[in-house]
């Protein structure tokens, strides 16, 4: 398995923390988040980690270089346009070929089992593909996920209304009690699911969502794992996230 960490993005509710450094790039614990997140990956088994780049990218490249420093392989891909998470990965196509990858933000924060967790998971069944959630986060700012008895996904709506969330309740969908299964933003996909983020128009927001193509994914019968990440999980969004890290 290979992996693909997105890392083009400015950061611009970070103001002044990433006018020099992309966002990936700012300290916690005395390291680069994006050093957690591959010191992750490599304890996982995935050595072949490539880095889509955007602002200040050449900051990124020239902290890692070829990974070898680091224990793995490092390549880089630059994404020259930024219109939403459907079409992030896409530069990484050529990287990843055949094979499986991880696909993960480069501002999340895990554990560095929750990687081996994941490839776990995945292995474990015939999946198209492996979604990670979360409990206690305000799903209108992410998504929320719903799952069959066997933990697969059979639903998500991104960035929910309050409206949206009635009606799913009206439907018996959303239940009083039930966990709210919030995106976590860390996935596994077979090499096709490029197909689907090829694929993609642009939502009322005007961007192309990830989560569209893994709803078509499951629209297709692709069965999609889910798995609830244990123990931390952080995006790291703001600088009052970040300093809550250092306190």
């Amino acid at each position: 398995m290979k992996a693909v960490i997105l890392a083009a993005g400015k950061g611009t509710r970070m103001g002044e923390l990433t006018h020099a450094l992309p966002k990936p790039m700012l300290l916690v614990e005395g390291k680069p988040i994006l050093e957690h997140i591959v010191a992750g990956l490599k304890a996982a088994g995935i050595s072949q980690i490539c880095l889509i780049t955007g602002w200040k990218g050449n900051v990124i490249e020239a902290h890692f270089g070829d990974g070898a420093a680091f224990g793995v392989e490092m390549i880089y891909r630059c994404q020259e346009i930024q219109d939403g998470t459907g079409r992030a990965a896409l530069p990484a196509q050529d990287f990843v070929g055949d094979d499986d990858f991880l696909l993960t933000y480069g501002d999340i924060l895990v554990r560095s089992q929750t990687y081996a967790d994941m490839v776990k998971r995945y292995a474990g069944g015939d999946f198209a593909g492996l979604l990670t959630v979360t409990e206690g986060e305000d799903v209108t700012k992410g998504g929320i996920n719903f799952f069959d008895k066997d933990f697969c996904l059979t639903r998500l709506v991104e960035k929910p209304s309050s409206a949206q969330l009635e009606a799913l309740r009206s439907e018996g969908i959303l239940k009083d009690g039930d966990p709210v299964w919030y995106n976590a933003g860390i996935y596994v996909f077979k090499s096709d699911a490029f197909q689907y983020m090829h694929r993609l128009e642009k939502t009322s927001r005007g961007e192309f969502e990830l989560t569209d193509a893994i709803s078509s994914m499951v629209h297709d019968e692709r069965v999609m794992a889910g798995l609830k990440i244990q123990g931390r999980w952080v995006d790291v969004r703001d600088p009052q996230v970040l300093a809550s890290l250092e306190s």
